[in-house]
């Protein structure tokens, strides 16, 4: 996951092929899909890694951070300074590293 969000920074759309890359998907090797990769992929104790839990607060961390550097450019390039993007960039993704560890908490203990 952590590989996927850096290689996003670039564009949202990138986790995807990132995470397809990182898993192997799709290789002539590995002729399974990414989908069925992910499913399959389980902690050393047979917990899955991606639950229902983990793909809700990676998709709020989606919503609320700071993800594309073009985005980042433009406000630099408008405001004629650092000051702004780095706040927007500290901001958003602060608010969503919060919010999806929150989520990802509380869900796990009601769950």
């Amino acid at each position: 996951m952590g590989i996927g969000l850096v290689g996003a920074f670039a564009a949202r759309e990138v986790f995807v092929s990132t995470m397809a890359i990182t898993y192997g998907a799709g290789d002539a090797d590995n002729t399974q899909s990414l989908s069925t990769a992910l499913r399959s992929d389980h902690y050393a104790n047979g917990r899955p890694v991606w639950t229902p839990l983990v793909a809700t607060s990676l998709l709020v961390w989606f919503v609320l951070a700071m993800q594309c550097m073009s985005t980042l450019a433009i406000v630099r390039r408008e405001t004629g300074g650092w000051k702004w993007p780095l706040f927007m960039l500290a901001y958003m993704n602060g608010l969503a590293y919060v919010v999806s560890l929150l989520i990802f908490q509380i869900g796990s203990r009601l769950l």
